[in-house]
């Protein structure tokens, strides 16, 4: 199977390639910091040399690089599975927050999801197969103050989803929103926190995959996750 995985060079996105690679899939990832991106990649081969590991250090919130990459992996056949993991967090209350965050956030975690869906969705609606998972949080389904701009967007690719899911329908296709709490990452790693609080990066990969299994007549197309 053709797996693309945006944001895939750690975090969520890193354990979501390494559940596909060990089931020897084709991926297909990108993140904008090239080294870590190969490192990763790098790492996945060597450890499951039965995957193919395809890389694009790329910028996807800029429009055009996310239309660029979503054709680069169209130029090896039609995605099976896209899992839109990009995101970008910004903690700060609109009244704090610096001028043009929001729109900073938009770009990397809503309109990168909607270019690179929209580029893909003819080869996969013409195959009449596949599944979209968009990352989402149970900030889209909250108001979360300590980060207000980071909740707009994710009420934003919630919003998406739904719409998505329902149009894509008659075509076979599934989507779904993947809804997690807190996920302990590497970001947190400095920071004082009680990790059994939090989800780990393992678990919300191993739940899309599963749900990635679901025969075409099953979709979950919303899943809330808590620790």
């Amino acid at each position: 199977m053709n797996i693309i995985i945006t944001g895939a060079s750690k975090g969520l996105g890193k354990a979501i390639a390494t559940i596909f690679a060990q089931k020897g899939c084709t991926l297909f990832l990108c993140a904008r910091n090239e080294e870590a991106l190969l490192q990763t990649a790098q790492a996945l081969q060597l450890q499951f040399p039965q995957s193919k590991i395809y890389t694009k250090a790329i910028d996807i919130s800029i429009s055009a690089n996310a239309k660029e990459f979503a054709n680069w992996c169209l130029s090896y056949g039609t995605p099976n599975i896209l899992i839109n993991n990009a995101a970008q967090f910004i903690a700060a209350s609109l009244l704090q927050e610096e001028d043009k965050t929001l729109e900073s956030l938009m770009n990397t975690n809503v309109y990168s999801a909607i270019n690179i869906t929209k580029t893909l969705l003819p080869a996969m609606m013409q195959n009449k197969q596949g599944h979209i998972f968009n990352i989402c949080s149970t900030a889209a389904i909250q108001a979360y103050t300590k980060a207000s701009s980071y909740s707009i967007t994710k009420h934003a690719l919630l919003g998406f989803s739904r719409n998505l899911c329902n149009e894509l329908k008659p075509y076979y296709i599934k989507v779904t929103a993947i809804i997690p709490a807190a996920i302990y990452t590497e970001s947190w790693m400095n920071e004082q926190v009680d990790k059994s609080c939090m989800l780990s990066v393992d678990e919300v990969a191993e739940k899309i995959y599963t749900t990635s299994l679901l025969s075409f007549q099953n979709n979950e197309e919303e899943i809330i996750l808590q620790p």
